[in-house]
């Protein structure tokens, strides 16, 4: 699993490091059960603090998407996976919520984002079915 943060993003790491690792739990890129990083290499791989690491973790544990297991480290939960339907409803749509409000910024209307979107999701959508065929 890759995760990378972004100093200058004005968003908490340790919110970055959720984030990532709710979206990779949600995209299949880290199944239920596996482990995750350990808190002092993550934190050393994306040079901050392991209190940041073990932060995120923490949050990450408070709303049910790892466990830890004392002298193991912390796993993707079995139980309660961010692959719930509103889980990812809701992380989508703070996606969502934060694209639309850059489009605000931007001075950018709504035919024009709502035309972004469904030629971003064209392109994707081609990308998939070539990935299929070859």
């Amino acid at each position: 699993m890759l995760i990378q943060v972004n100093f200058k993003s004005g968003k908490p790491v340790y919110l970055q490091v959720v984030d990532q690792i709710k979206a990779a739990a949600a995209s299949g890129g880290v199944r239920p059960g596996e482990p995750l990083p350990s808190i002092r290499p993550l934190a050393e791989q994306l040079r901050i603090n392991r209190n940041t690491v073990a932060k995120a973790f923490t949050e990450l544990e408070s709303q049910g998407i790892v466990e830890a297991i004392p002298g193991k480290g912390y796993f993707l939960s079995e139980n309660n996976s961010p692959f719930k339907k509103e889980v990812r409803h809701k992380m989508l749509t703070e996606e969502i919520d934060a694209a639309i409000v850059q489009a605000h910024h931007l001075q950018v209307s709504d035919e024009d984002f709502l035309a972004l979107v469904k030629k971003r999701l064209g392109i994707f959508e081609e990308k998939n079915k070539r990935a299929e065929r070859g």
